[in-house]
């Protein structure tokens, strides 16, 4: 039986999830950003941006010269991902082999199985895209194909709105006329080689054998060969990485290896992650540091929370000698991301002999300053450690 694969795909999806809770700004340029880092980057921008000449991954400030006047908005992954959340939950109802990203409005479904139920492949990636309009305002981009790489590529044909369905057997005649910079998974480094070659679309590159792929491209020729003949076996995996993380960034505006600095930004992290475990009635098992230098590259390191913990305390504790793990380089550092992970329900059996340690006293405290937040606002009270200079406690 040939593969049912519906892909959907929510154009720009952080700019439609930010234009939804605030109307005004659709059909004006929009880029989604960190704002006062001198290094920021483009994360995400809207159609009429990137008709400006605006991309991802644009220096922010290229993309300030190309339009003074555009307009910036903060990412909040929390955001993106509460929407992912929503969005599978309406695929489940059809398949449990859905596979999605964090918070990248992609979303790919096996339902070769589920035509006696639901009906054909179409009619069900139709009803999706009515289902996500009802239920979050958004309007996927959707096609139905015989495997991941050919569904993926008919969506890129038809972004930023409508729709692509590949029959079986249709998948080299599909492919053929298209520029090679369309497939997924060649990479800069492979469009180089192939421009070199003057190939620049997929009927030219089929042209070569399996045994002229491997002069240029050694081990990778086989990929390669597969891929510009939308050949792609690997299966869609039962995985949706929003349910199973949450995560904090933290962007300098000073690029910086001052450890008091590392520290300071590290508590609001936190407390943010914290604060999401406790309102959902949860705790988090597992936390990972990842730190992103100046000169781009990275490194992470992970730690086991035991136990489990939503107390912004301990696990400021906790993630104090994970940072020093992490921190393995000497140079400055640009980025900090942290990302609770092993996420479950706290235990509910209490201790039969419960006294006031100093973790419960903690646990009261946090508490009593969650209602001021909830009443007062978020910057109504903080650890001395966010607002002062001082060198933060261990």
């Amino acid at each position: 039986m040939d593969r049912a694969i519906i892909h959907l795909n929510i154009a720009d999806f952080a700019v439609a999830v930010e234009t939804n809770r605030q109307p005004a700004l659709k059909g004006y340029p929009l880029v989604i950003a960190p704002q006062g880092a001198p290094r920021a980057v483009v994360y995400d921008m809207s159609n009429e941006a990137y008709r400006q000449g605006i991309r991802k991954g644009m220096p922010l400030t290229r993309a300030r010269r190309l339009n003074q006047k555009i307009k910036i908005l903060p990412p909040s992954f929390n955001r993106y991902e509460r929407v992912m959340k929503d969005l599978i939950k309406e695929t489940m109802t059809f398949t449990p082999l859905i596979e999605s990203g964090t918070s990248d409005g992609h979303i790919f479904l096996d339902v070769t199985g589920s035509g006696r139920l639901f009906g054909p492949s179409v009619d069900v990636a139709f009803k999706l895209k009515k289902a996500f309009k009802k239920t979050c305002n958004l309007d996927p981009i959707w096609s139905v194909a015989t495997n991941k790489l050919v569904a993926k590529v008919a969506t890129r044909m038809v972004k930023p709105a409508g729709e692509y369905i590949v029959g079986p057997g249709e998948e080299k005649a599909f492919l053929g006329p298209l520029p090679l910079l369309l497939i997924p998974g060649l990479g800069k480094t492979a469009l180089t080689r192939l421009k070199d070659f003057n190939l620049f679309w997929v009927f030219q590159a089929r042209a070569l054998t399996l045994e002229q792929l491997h002069v240029p491209f050694d081990h990778r020729a086989p990929v390669i060969y597969d891929r510009i003949r939308g050949i792609d076996p690997t299966p869609v995996t039962a995985r949706c990485e929003s349910h199973s993380t949450i995560r904090a960034d933290h962007e300098f505006a000073d690029d910086t290896n001052t450890a008091n600095l590392l520290k300071k930004a590290l508590y609001p992290m936190i407390e943010s992650i914290c604060h999401t475990l406790r309102s959902r009635n949860l705790t988090g098992a597992a936390a990972q540091m990842i730190l992103t230098y100046s000169d781009g590259l990275q490194t992470a390191a992970t730690v086991k929370l035991a136990p489990a913990t939503a107390n912004d305390m301990a696990m400021f504790k906790k993630c104090i000698p994970l940072l020093n793990k992490a921190w393995t380089r000497r140079i400055r550092i640009r980025h900090m991301r942290l990302i609770c992970k092993k996420i479950s329900s706290p235990q509910v059996q209490a201790d039969l002999f419960a006294s006031r340690t100093k973790e419960t006293k903690q646990a009261d405290l946090i508490r009593s300053m969650d209602r001021i937040r909830e009443k007062f606002g978020r910057q109504s009270i903080r650890t001395g450690l966010t607002l002062t200079n001082t060198p933060p406690y261990q």
